[in-house]
């Protein structure tokens, strides 16, 4: 910044319009002071109204009762004894203590005693009170009551002009008259107009901050569904695999120990993976500073370790593609993993260990095609399809990940026994 000679201290603005971080401190300083002032007015309003009265008194008053005088000039003000001129002051001047209370009222008040004392031959320097009586009522009035102040103010344009016409020619009375008017309505406009203003912007800001505080909940109530049906998807799987291991492990204890140790090893292995994606899931809800280890999320490149698990566990799987299912979105990826995994846990939980499982991916026409279809139980197993695949949380959650991709799922008993899951998803990002 230039110096250009002046104090020590001050602010000197800059050639290219810049202002100093002093011009902001000292504009912040004064909203403070405004922001305080007004806080103490909606307190206490009477001691503003008390003083806006008595520096008014000081100002006008005094003068004309110390005997100052300006005959000589265009405008001669009125010599009355002390009394009668004290009573005309405090006439003026008292009813603007309720300027903001009854404004109307204090206006009419102030108006008479100007038109009374202008017919009288009165002129008084309290007679400034008129300008902030009008500027009071527009100001703090209701708009649609401004039209009967209209007729006071043209009645006492004649009793002010008949006064001062012989010092003045009329149409230089008029035009003080009305520029007088005019400057306190329009000022009395443009502060009310500005407050306004200042109001409509708290209460959008208000708004914005309902809608903030809402659209957080929201996304917190997603999050909380998505984790929820994270964890739906890995716990179920998951128990479902170790249950199916655990029991073959049993059975196979004294026949087949081998078969048994491969069975325990397996059981770790699914737990330990099972614990990891639990690890990633619960992570972010965490109230750390510190960012949680992430993981990236299964694709459909882990579907053959997914059913090279579910094998380890009894059933029979048959996995074919069909298309560039690696150039997918990752979103679908993981919406696809989680469907076919839901899908391949259903299975084992009610078709059993000994069935077959048919799984195909076919992505073409920008669109991803999902089947899952197993044998159903052995006609010896007691198992029955009566609520595993219906209308419980695992299609559900099918369903809501499909949707967020503009697809659907279909799940039902197959003509000749088990069970179909079909999944429709559009291949790129943003389906739905």
């Amino acid at each position: 910044m230039e110096n250009r000679g002046g104090p020590e201290g001050s602010v000197v603005p800059r050639e290219d319009g810049h202002v100093s971080s002093g011009d902001v401190r000292g504009d912040t300083a004064l909203i403070r002071v405004g922001q305080a002032v007004r806080r103490f007015d909606v307190r206490r309003p009477w001691v503003l109204d008390t003083g806006l009265v008595v520096l008014l008194f000081l100002n006008f008053c005094l003068p004309d009762l110390g005997g100052v005088r300006h005959g000589d000039g265009p405008v001669a003000f009125s010599d009355l004894p002390a009394g009668e001129m004290v009573a005309l002051q405090l006439a003026l001047l008292v009813p603007l203590w309720w300027r903001r209370r009854a404004p109307m009222v204090a206006f009419h008040v102030v108006m008479l005693v100007f038109v009374a004392q202008c017919a009288a031959g009165v002129l008084l320097r309290a007679d400034a009170a008129v300008a902030i009586a009008l500027y009071s009522l527009v100001r703090y009035g209701r708009f649609d009551r401004l039209v009967w102040a209209v007729p006071v103010v043209l009645v006492s344009f004649v009793p002010a002009t008949w006064r001062l016409a012989d010092r003045m020619g009329v149409s230089d009375i008029l035009f003080f008259l009305a520029s007088v008017y005019t400057a306190a309505g329009a000022l009395a406009i443009a502060v009310r107009l500005r407050q306004a203003y200042v109001v409509a912007l708290r209460e959008r800001a208000d708004r914005l901050e309902v809608e903030r505080e809402q659209r957080d909940r929201l996304a917190t109530a997603t999050e909380r569904t998505r984790v929820a049906r994270e964890m739906h998807d890995i716990v179920g799987h998951s128990l479902s695999v170790i249950v199916s291991l655990a029991d073959a492990g049993a059975y196979a204890v004294d026949s087949a120990p081998e078969r048994s140790r491969e069975a325990l090893k397996l059981i770790g292995d699914t737990g330990r993976k099972s614990l990891a994606e639990l690890r990633r899931t619960v992570g972010v809800l965490r109230d750390s500073e510190d960012e949680p280890e992430l993981s990236p999320q299964p694709g459909i490149g882990d579907l053959d370790a997914l059913c090279e698990r579910m094998r380890a566990a009894g059933p029979g799987i048959e996995y074919r593609t069909s298309g560039d299912l690696a150039g997918l979105d990752q979103g679908v990826q993981v919406a696809a993993y989680r469907i076919v995994q839901e899908s391949l846990t259903n299975t084992l939980k009610y078709a059993g260990p000994r069935t077959t499982v048919r799984l195909q991916l076919v992505a073409e026409q920008g669109r991803l095609r999902i089947e899952v279809r197993d044998s159903g139980p052995p006609p010896d197993d007691p198992r029955r399809r009566d609520g595993g695949t219906g209308e419980g949380h695992g299609l559900a959650g099918m369903r809501e990940r499909a949707a967020i991709y503009g697809g659907t799922v279909s799940a039902g008993p197959m003509p000749g026994g088990g069970w179909s899951v079909t999944a429709d998803l559009r291949a790129e990002e943003g389906g739905a």
